[in-house]
């Protein structure tokens, strides 16, 4: 069994000889094939960690990159606003109301 891995969108199942693992935040079509490694480089997780809105929606998209491996790349969305934020860790309308 490998290392855990702390992320919401993270998926695995050993129960009963099962060997399920996945990530279900990339759905889109464009998205390369996910495998482990991508976990490694994503930055979903210190998002999650370091973001000041809990309105936050993220889609996920895997892309490949030529000799170097595949890479999560995030599209963040404040719900509450409805607002695409280009800097996923802050939502400029959430820190203006709790100041």
């Amino acid at each position: 069994m490998p290392t855990r891995i702390d992320c919401r969108y993270y998926y695995e199942d050993y129960h009963r000889g099962r060997d399920v693992q996945e990530c279900r935040l990339p759905q889109s079509r464009e998205s390369a094939a996910w495998n482990p490694n991508v976990c490694n480089s994503c930055p979903v997780p210190g998002i999650l960690r370091a973001t000041n809105t809990r309105h936050l929606a993220l889609e996920g998209t895997i892309k490949s990159r030529f000799l170097l491996g595949n890479r999560m790349t995030v599209f963040a969305i404040c719900t509450r606003h409805k607002q695409q934020l280009s800097d996923p860790r802050v939502c400029p309308a959430c820190a203006s109301e709790s100041a």
